[in-house]
């Protein structure tokens, strides 16, 4: 529960697989930058050998393993797991990393209140693999930068509900795939612990 005395957004974090993001994110739990305006209640997986269950686990946050069975529909999946989340009264779901596209089962449940992290400006390559389409669209001449959003997810389209806070990543001459994803994940972590700051100040003015 959000600590009344003083007040600080309960995370719930989705994540599907090594927890780079959500690292960041105890990191600046741990060392004070976020502690102040956030903390995070628990770690969900749909994959149970996510390493990012261990980061949560060596970081004392409850990690829960929860892979959609093959009996269930995605409704009934997204349905249980909204349960799931509800139990730790988050103030935000974050999806960092998380690889499914959630119904309205789950979003409906937290309206306006689920966060995602892509590597891409609004409106350019939503789904996976965002930074190698990008990269070849530079090598074809079409474009000269990338960059990094953070977004709402009011329903089922893919990394484009309204936009928190997005950040332009140049791409450079000399760049090769590896060292522009590098920099692009250097501005995803910045940009998605800033905006958890500025989405517990504008609740707490």
């Amino acid at each position: 529960m959000t600590n009344l005395q003083s007040p600080v957004s309960n995370l719930v974090v989705l994540i599907s697989g090594r927890g780079s993001n959500l690292q960041v994110i105890l990191d600046a739990c741990a060392s004070g930058e976020l502690a102040k305006h956030a903390r995070v209640a628990a770690v969900i997986s749909d994959k149970s050998d996510a390493f990012g269950l261990e980061r949560a686990r060596r970081a004392n946050v409850t990690a829960i393993p929860r892979p959609k069975l093959k009996t269930q529909t995605r409704a009934e999946y997204d349905a249980e797991l909204a349960g799931l989340v509800a139990q730790h009264d988050p103030d935000w779901v974050i999806l960092a990393g998380w690889m499914r596209i959630l119904s309205s089962a789950f979003l409906g449940r937290f309206p306006n209140r689920v966060v995602n992290l892509h590597p891409a400006l609004p409106g350019a390559f939503p789904g996976t693999h965002a930074i190698e389409h990008a990269f070849k669209a530079y090598q074809h001449g079409e474009i000269d930068h990338t960059g990094v959003m953070v977004h709402l997810v009011p329903d089922e389209g893919v990394d484009a509900g309204p936009v928190l806070a997005q950040e332009i990543v140049p791409i450079n001459p000399d760049d090769t795939l590896e060292t522009l994803e590098a920099r692009v994940h250097l501005v995803e972590h910045r940009l998605l612990v800033h905006t958890l700051i500025s989405l517990y100040v504008k609740r707490n003015p």
